[in-house]
């Protein structure tokens, strides 16, 4: 990967965090942006740190045209955000849940996509990775909205494939299962974490996918269950 532009976002996220330094491992120069994180969180010359807020129109264009005007390109797109809310059913999931899970997991992407794709359809170079969920493809009781916006995403980002494969560009989509994160051991402190998917396995398919070896890799939608299958 040396000698190309990556941008990570949700770099300091559970995931994040390993998909940045998969990529600053590989001799990438990587932009890492989330809402508060800083240049400190890498310890690596090759890391920039452009915190911003890509839930709205304009602070995803903010942040595009900001990578744009430092690194004149952007040659992968690894797109980690993404936000859980469960515990209710349809039938009682309100407005702001339904809402908040769809600007995080949804809006997020597309404000993203719609700011760096005209630059990746420009140089005719692009490689976009974003992190769904299995229960996009699987939902069950309790996740309604979750389930519904990484569906969405899935949607979006095979959309995005299909409108620029003539391009130079491809966009894939991977769905890992339970994560074994900081935040999910808080969550559900009593699980079998031996069954959980490990964060570095993920963020080495992610590197993968941006590489030489996954250039004929477009559209997919790829399952990461763990020992959870």
């Amino acid at each position: 990967m040396k000698g190309k532009v990556v941008l990570v976002s949700g770099a300091s996220g559970g995931l994040g965090v390993h998909v940045t330094q998969a990529f600053l491992d590989a001799g990438a120069t990587v932009i890492g942006t989330s809402r508060k994180i800083q240049q400190s969180s890498f310890a690596s010359p090759g890391f920039t740190a452009m915190p911003a807020e890509i839930s709205t129109r304009e602070g995803a264009a903010v942040l595009i045209d900001q990578v744009i005007a430092r690194f004149g390109r952007i040659d992968v797109l690894a797109h980690t955000v993404g936000g859980f809310a469960g515990g209710q059913s349809i039938a009682d999931t309100d407005d702001d849940t339904f809402h908040r899970m769809f600007d995080v997991n949804v809006n997020s992407a597309f404000y993203l996509l719609r700011a760096a794709l005209p630059a990746m359809r420009r140089t005719r170079n692009g490689r976009i990775i974003a992190i769904g969920s299995r229960a996009a493809i699987d939902p069950g009781p309790g996740v309604g909205a979750y389930s519904a916006s990484k569906a969405a995403l899935v949607s979006l980002i095979r959309t995005v494939a299909a409108e620029n494969k003539e391009a130079g560009i491809t966009a894939n989509v991977i769905l890992p299962g339970t994560m074994d994160t900081p935040t999910n051991r808080k969550m559900i402190p009593n699980a079998d974490v031996s069954k959980w998917v490990q964060p570095a396995n993920v963020a080495s398919l992610v590197l993968w996918l941006a590489g030489d070896a996954g250039a004929d890799v477009n559209g997919a939608v790829i399952p990461v269950y763990g020992k959870d299958a």
